[in-house]
């Protein structure tokens, strides 16, 4: 039997804290089913759906976390480190061909322009005054429409639902790519089947 993350979500008490962190309202499940889905139509509707990078440069943080699960949820996620040089972006951002790059909102990263250089819309991930931890909204930072995704909503097995780029000296930079669906039924860390392959420029 397959278990996909939509799945696992599903197993949360509606009541039952999800996301939380020091000095602020917990996320419930019931609440990240919630930001899951419109997060994903929010990626459909710009164009993002199943097998598509998405990049994330974020700072840790519950909000870092949420956005990691609904990406990899129906898209492919893809965060990078925050730390990285432009130059760092720019390997990365194009060995993904990246369709969107996710940033805070009001972020001046160097990943910014280069995703910018690159044809790659820049996405603001957007966290409301007195919101619960986790919770935030996207909106595309120039504003504008896009068509929507070809296949959209959650991923199906088979699709691949993270990308993460590491070092492996002495071969170089490589990329480690999850599946969205896995045959470990309430194991969400520890089940997700991996393969490592060498990451190429594009």
């Amino acid at each position: 039997m397959q278990t996909s993350l939509k799945d696992l979500l599903a197993h949360g008490a509606d009541a039952a804290p999800a996301i939380s962190a020091p000095g602020r309202t917990a996320l419930s499940y019931r609440e990240l089913r919630a930001l899951v889905d419109a997060t994903l139509a929010s990626l459909n509707a710009l164009g993002a759906g199943r097998n598509d990078r998405v990049a994330i440069v974020l700072n840790n943080g519950p909000e870092m976390a949420t956005c990691y699960m609904a990406c990899a949820s129906g898209t492919t996620s893809a965060p990078l480190n925050p730390a990285y040089r432009a130059d760092e972006f720019e390997f990365y951002l194009s060995d993904l061909n990246a369709k969107l790059l996710i940033v805070e909102q009001g972020s001046s990263s160097p990943a910014i322009a280069v995703a910018q250089k690159l044809g790659v819309r820049v996405v603001d991930l957007i966290v409301e005054p007195g919101a619960p931890a986790g919770s935030f909204r996207l909106a595309a930072r120039d504003g504008g429409g896009a068509p929507a995704a070809a296949q959209g909503g959650y991923g199906e097995a088979g699709d691949v639902g993270m990308v993460l780029h590491t070092s492996a000296p002495p071969r170089g930079r490589r990329s480690c790519r999850c599946r969205s669906a896995t045959s470990a039924p309430r194991q969400p860390t520890s089940g997700r089947r991996c393969s490592s392959r060498p990451a190429t420029s594009a």
